[in-house]
């Protein structure tokens, strides 16, 4: 369809906008010169007409409440392509924020509300390939803005430990299908923590894989060197084996190298783990909103691998203290221009974009800026301010201070296998009221951050894995690696899992969660 040829008073008002002063002779003058783009803008709209994806038909059905007591389902479907493959039968759920389809896509927010992705995500098309089953999209939070789950406007996911208490987020909705047995796994993804912390408060283990290891193609993105997809599991075993399906590039996301080498995650947890080395992060230590008993709790763990052999010395990284701050300049100012500016796509990065979601959103939130969440209204204002103030100028020191923090915990990692930190510093929190305060609700999001949005920023390897059940809450430690060596990280949080015999199961689990 030709595009709308705006008129003289359009042109005029979006001059304006710029604080540009033209004369009505100018102005229609550039109307005049404006024509070539838009007739540019026909052509490659005919082009795209030829070669748009359509959406295939797949049944879905949205649960109702008796089926979905802990708020966890977004929709459910039962997608398999194949019977044969490496996951053949395993049951998997889909974080909303990662399309599948013919099936619709919320992403916890309003501001994606009806929408339908009209091809799979890279990773969707991998897991069906190998025989996988998926079971439905899981709830996530709203535009994946808080590590809480209490912000998705389908509503709040409840804790299969305690249904008063937050699951964690933003892969909420996943880890609660996987931890009630709903599914076998689940696709999460990570920009601040949100495989990790769902992880570490429902008893999984959550992998965030090395930045670009797993492609991000067909997931929606937050800032681009922050986004990541990675498996969230019962057992180690099975986080290799989806790592297995769904690593490696697929020539369309920018933020993987071409020339990644093939690892085969599953036969490398069979490695004898005698002689690795394990570096016990101080700084990850006695936070200010530190529970004693997470941190007990993972010393604990670490005992018990130096027990059995591992080698575990303490180690400093002064830098992880600052960590936090440069991820939240990042995160602020990257996301102010992606996710919103940008319509969640952005621009200027060779790849593949979804144009369809990108009007949508884009449409959308201008019809109602209000729907969006508090986090989202804060990054519009907070980072909104820095950016007039310096006009980038915060954003690219905190890009800059990313190197000298990532060489500190490179640094570390060449005298040690992994790091170790407890995944958050506190456990499961009472999820809050409808009618919370403004603080109350951001507050609720950010304050278990301080130890996983690091490696996000820095790209590092992370899986964290249940080390006990405090008071019948759940405690996670976090097991960190050099970059694309995810096989050796796996191996330790095996090598644990082999300690413990398993790890423990909800209270309150029922398959339809």
């Amino acid at each position: 369809m030709p595009i709308k040829r705006p008129d003289a008073a359009t042109i005029a008002e979006i001059a304006a906008g710029w604080h540009l002063e033209l004369s009505e002779a100018s102005v229609e003058q550039y109307l005049e010169a404006t024509q070539a783009l838009l007739d540019s803008c026909d052509v490659v709209e005919s082009l795209y007409a030829e070669m748009a994806p359509v959406a295939p038909e797949r049944r879905w059905t949205r649960p109702d409440e008796a089926d979905n007591p802990l708020g966890a389902w977004y929709v459910k479907t039962e997608i398999q392509e194949t019977t044969e493959g490496p996951l053949a039968g395993m049951r998997l759920a889909i974080k909303d924020n990662t399309s599948v389809g013919g099936v619709p896509m919320m992403n916890g927010s309003r501001m994606l509300e009806g929408f339908i992705p009209s091809e799979d995500a890279t990773v969707v098309s991998r897991l069906l390939a190998a025989g996988a089953i998926v079971a439905g999209k899981a709830v996530c939070e709203d535009l994946c803005m808080s590590a809480g789950s209490h912000t998705s406007k389908p509503g709040p996911v409840h804790s299969p430990w305690d249904p008063d208490r937050s699951a964690g987020g933003s892969s909420s909705g996943s880890s609660v299908l996987v931890a009630t047995g709903a599914v076998d796994a689940a696709i999460s993804g990570d920009q601040g923590g949100s495989i990790r912390i769902p992880a570490a408060w429902n008893g999984l283990v959550g992998h965030k894989p090395t930045w670009g290891l797993v492609p991000y193609t067909g997931a929606v993105p937050i800032e681009q060197s922050l986004d990541h997809l990675g498996p969230t599991t019962r057992t180690v075993m099975d986080a290799a084996r989806i790592l297995n399906v769904i690593a490696g590039p697929d020539g369309m996301d920018p933020r993987q190298p071409l020339d990644l080498d093939s690892v085969d995650y599953v036969a490398q947890l069979d490695r004898s783990s005698d002689g690795l080395r394990l570096g016990v992060v101080s700084e990850g230590f006695g936070h200010d909103n530190s529970e004693a008993v997470v941190d007990e709790t993972v010393w604990a763990a670490v005992d018990r691998l130096r027990s059995a052999g591992a080698f575990v010395e303490n180690v400093s990284i002064p830098w992880h203290r600052y960590a936090p701050a440069v991820f939240s300049v990042i995160a602020s100012e990257g996301a102010l221009r992606q996710l919103v500016e940008g319509n969640t796509h952005g621009s200027s990065w060779k790849g593949r974009y979804d144009p369809e979601l990108i009007e949508f959103y884009g449409s959308k939130w201008r019809e109602d800026p209000d729907q969006f969440p508090e986090s989202v209204k804060l990054t519009m204002l907070g980072a909104g301010y820095t950016r007039r103030l310096g006009h980038g100028r915060h954003y690219a020191i905190a890009r800059n201070l990313e190197l000298s923090l990532t060489a500190a915990y490179d640094a570390a990692l060449t005298e040690y296998d992994v790091l170790i930190m407890p995944t958050s510093p506190i456990r499961p929190t009472v999820l809050p009221e409808k009618d919370a305060s403004i603080a109350d609700t951001l507050a609720r999001g950010t304050e278990m951050l301080a130890n996983t949005a690091p490696f996000d920023v820095t790209g590092h390897p992370a899986c964290s894995v249940p080390v006990d059940v405090a008071d019948g809450l759940p405690t996670g430690m976090m097991i960190i690696g050099r970059k694309f060596d995810d096989a050796t990280v796996l191996r330790v949080a095996h090598a644990y899992e082999a300690l413990v015999g398993g790890f423990p199961t909800p209270t309150f689990a029922r398959s339809s969660a």
